[in-house]
């Protein structure tokens, strides 16, 4: 996977685990005091199987199941809401009351009911994200080519392009902050998942080598470009999700697209630049970066593969992590994983640092990784 999957999501699918073991009840002499069960049953009866039921089965959408889950993790949940690390109202309202022998009594209950059984088709449905996004290319290839490499000149590639940045240009089209062509129309219709995906597809096609342009001279051009690497990475090739690759662009586009940051586009940094170049110098620029070597920025034919190959290094059954409290996440409600991942994202939840996910296309991702993990069986 490619540097920001690597560094930053290798663990998209970690619920929620903690650093750290949290405290639990002693007694007088500094043991561990066992849980009660019984008791903790009776927690339950009174202020949790509204949600989470006896069975410890989630009673709606988007409320996890409790049955059979660990021990250890259930603790840390509960301190996470008891210390206000998770925001969810009701819950830090009970966490807030329980003293360390509740929360050991009912984790104690709860990891102790056998798990819940998936039913019959729920959640099996597995869509991946690229193949989504392959199908919507299809209606850009007039344009921009059935690999994402435009041959028109004027008309930019979208092969290897960085994911977070096509949104952001969809957008820009949607909102007429650049100038539309008659296809732009079709944009209209795409949710955000859609968006997310059609940049995952064409993120992971592979840029063709440019021929030298017809007009600009590539080695003047090329000192006028160290500005530019700071941010477009070096020769065009971008390593930031959310800055565009110049490597391999067309012409046309590229010298089109830097004349009007000077007056329809809105980035003040690129304004600044460009305000001082000249047609020549422009000319120059874009010449330098259409001939250079650019890559795929994505590997999206394998992504969720690969995310779940990771994230079961300390998911997958039987796998325990004895350094940190880490959930079991087969079997579980699709939507509250959904919902966890999100958070996790957002900064709604702390977390460690192989929890950071800044995925761009971020809801496709977790909508096809909660799927996949509410698909498995839970053990």
């Amino acid at each position: 996977m490619k540097r920001f999957l690597l560094g930053i999501v290798l663990s998209v699918a970690l619920i929620g685990c903690t650093d750290r073991e949290q405290p639990t009840a002693r007694t007088a002499a500094g043991k561990q005091a066992a849980a009660d069960v019984r008791a903790g049953k009776a927690f339950a009866e009174r202020e949790c199987k509204g949600c989470h039921g006896l069975n410890g089965a989630g009673t709606a959408p988007a409320i996890p199941h409790l049955a059979g889950q660990r021990e250890r993790y259930l603790l840390a949940a509960l301190q996470a809401y008891k210390e206000g690390k998770r925001t969810h109202a009701a819950l830090r309202e009970v966490a807030g009351h329980m003293t360390e022998t509740d929360m050991r009594n009912l984790a104690a209950y709860y990891a102790g009911l056998p798990p819940i059984a998936a039913a019959p088709g729920k959640d099996a449905q597995l869509v991946s994200p690229y193949e989504k996004g392959k199908a919507l290319a299809a209606a850009c290839v007039k344009c921009h080519g059935e690999d994402g490499n435009s041959r028109n000149p004027g008309t930019p590639s979208l092969a290897g392009q960085q994911p977070r940045y096509f949104v952001v240009a969809i957008q820009e089209y949607l909102n007429a902050e650049r100038k539309k062509a008659p296809m732009h129309s079709m944009l209209s219709g795409l949710s955000k998942q859609d968006m997310e995906s059609l940049a995952l597809y064409f993120a992971s096609q592979t840029p063709a080598q440019r021929a030298a342009p017809p007009a600009g001279d590539p080695v003047a051009g090329e000192p006028l470009s160290a500005v530019c690497g700071g941010c477009h990475g070096p020769n065009g090739v971008s390593t930031d999700t959310a800055t565009p690759s110049l490597a391999g662009q067309d012409f046309r586009y590229l010298v089109d697209a830097v004349k009007a940051y000077r007056t329809t586009r809105k980035r003040e940094n690129m304004r600044i630049y460009v305000t001082g170049l000249g047609d020549k110098d422009i000319e120059n620029i874009a010449a330098f970066y259409s001939v250079q070597k650019s890559r795929a920025a994505e590997k999206g034919q394998t992504i969720v593969q690969d995310l779940t190959e990771k994230c079961n290094r300390c998911h997958a059954p039987g796998v325990d992590v004895p350094a940190m409290a880490v959930p079991k996440i087969n079997g579980q409600d699709r939507d509250y994983l959904i919902m966890a991942l999100r958070a996790y994202r957002d900064d709604r939840r702390e977390s460690s640092m192989m929890h950071k996910m800044t995925l761009p296309y971020g809801d496709a991702i977790i909508e096809s990784v909660s799927s996949f993990y509410s698909s498995q069986p839970a053990k």
